[in-house]
C-alpha cells in the first residue's frame, strides 16, 4: 500500500526515536552496572582495545595469525568474565545490548534493502492516526457513559423503560468491544439525536484500539469531503490512500450517516464503502438518526438491503441528553 510523504516522514521519525531511545536506555543500564561493578567498565574498555589492536594488525598485512588468535582468545575470556558478572548480579545476558522494538531490523525499518514488517505496521498505524485526528477519539469511554439521563418510567410509544433498555445496550457494547475480532459482526446504531450513539461508538473504538487493532472513526460528512478532495485533485499525493485505509482497517466506525451533503458522489461513497467492507467481511459500525424508511429514501433499496441483511441493529431510545445537559447548565 502506498502512503503520503507525510505519513512516511512521521514513520521515519518514529523509527529514529526508537533507535535513540534504545541507545539512551543502554547508556543508563551501563551506568547502573558500572556503579555496582566497576570491573564491568574495565572489561568493556579492554574489549575495545583488543578490537582496535586486531584492526591494526589486519591493516598491517603481515603474517599476524598467531597474534590475532591470541587477541581472539583474550577477547573470549573477557567476554566470559563479563557474562559471569551479569549472572552474579542477576542481570540478563543481553543487558549490555540495545533493546530495540524490532530485533529483526534493529529499528531501521529495513532488512537487506527490503521494508521490514515492523515498518509496514508502523506506516499503517501512522496513517490511521493521521486520519483519526479529525475525530474526538479521546473524549469518550464506557466509564464516562452515564445512565442517569435515561428515564426509569416506561415509554408508552416503545413499551420500554429507557434506563433499563440502555443499560442492556451499554452491556452489549462493552461485550462487543472486549470480544472484538476481525470476525465480529457489523452494527448499525439507530435513534434520535443525543441518545448516546456517538459516545458508545467512540468507547468501542477506544477499547478496540487498546487491543491492538486498526480503527478508523470518521463522520460521514468528513469522509465524503476528504474522498471528494482526493478524487478530484489530480495533484493529490494522497489519492486513493484514504479509500484504501477505510476499506482495509480492522474496524470502521462511520458516524452521523445521513448528515453528509446529498450529492451523487457522496451517496456513492457511503454505499461503496459499506458494500466493500461487508463483502470482504470487515466489521463496520454505522450510527445514524435516520429511520429505516428514511435510509431507503436517501440511499435506495440496495443500501437498505445490505443493512437489513448484514448489520445487527441496535436501537437507542430516551430523551436528547444534550438538551437535558444544556438545561441543567442554565439553571
Amino acid at each position: 500500500m502506498g502512503y503520503s510523504s507525510e505519513v512516511y516522514e512521521l514513520a521515519r521519525r518514529e523509527m529514529e526515536n526508537r533507535r535513540l531511545y534504545a541507545e539512551q536506555e543502554l547508556g543508563k543500564r551501563r551506568d547502573k552496572l558500572y556503579a555496582i561493578c566497576p570491573r564491568a567498565r574495565e572489561i568493556e574498555r579492554e574489549l575495545v582495545k583488543i578490537s582496535v589492536s586486531a584492526g591494526k594488525r589486519v591493516i598491517m598485512g603481515a603474517d599476524v595469525r598467531k597474534e590475532l588468535e591470541n587477541l581472539k582468545n583474550n577477547s573470549l575470556a573477557l567476554q566470559k568474565e563479563l557474562d559471569e558478572l551479569l549472572v552474579s548480579h542477576n542481570l540478563p545476558g543481553n543487558y549490555l545490548d540495545e533493546w530495540y522494538v524490532c530485533d529483526k531490523c534493529n529499528d531501521t525499518g529495513n532488512i537487506d534493502g527490503r521494508m521490514c514488517t515492523c515498518m509496514k505496521s508502523l506506516l499503517k498505524k501512522t496513517a490511521y492516526e493521521e486520519l483519526n485526528k479529525i475525530s474526538p477519539l479521546s473524549l469518550c469511554s464506557f466509564e464516562s457513559f452515564s445512565l442517569e439521563y435515561y428515564s426509569k418510567i416506561k415509554d408508552e410509544k416503545s413499551g420500554k423503560i429507557p434506563y433499563n433498555y440502555m443499560q442492556s445496550v451499554l452491556r452489549f457494547c462493552k461485550k462487543y468491544a472486549s470480544e472484538f475480532s476481525p470476525d465480529s459482526r457489523s452494527l448499525i446504531f439507530q435513534g434520535g439525536s443525543g441518545l448516546g450513539k456517538t459516545h458508545l461508538s467512540l468507547s468501542i473504538a477506544q477499547e478496540v484500539i487498546n487491543k491492538g487493532y486498526g480503527v478508523i472513526y470518521v463522520s460521514a460528512p468528513n469522509i465524503v469531503s476528504r474522498l471528494e478532495n482526493e478524487h478530484f485533485s489530480s495533484y493529490s499525493e494522497r489519492k486513493g490512500e484514504t479509500e484504501r485505509l477505510i476499506n482495509e482497517c480492522d474496524l470502521l466506525i462511520l458516524d452521523d450517516m445521513g448528515t453528509e451533503y446529498q450529492s451523487k458522489f457522496g451517496l456513492s461513497v457511503i454505499y461503496n464503502t459499506l458494500n466493500t467492507r461487508l463483502m470482504t467481511n470487515h466489521p463496520t459500525i454505522i450510527s445514524t438518526n435516520l429511520s429505516g424508511k428514511e435510509i431507503q429514501e436517501m440511499y435506495g433499496t440496495r443500501m437498505m438491503s445490505r443493512i437489513i441483511g448484514m448489520l445487527d441493529r441496535i436501537e437507542f431510545t430516551g430523551n436528547d441528553i444534550r438538551q437535558i445537559k444544556r438545561r441543567e447548565r442554565k439553571k
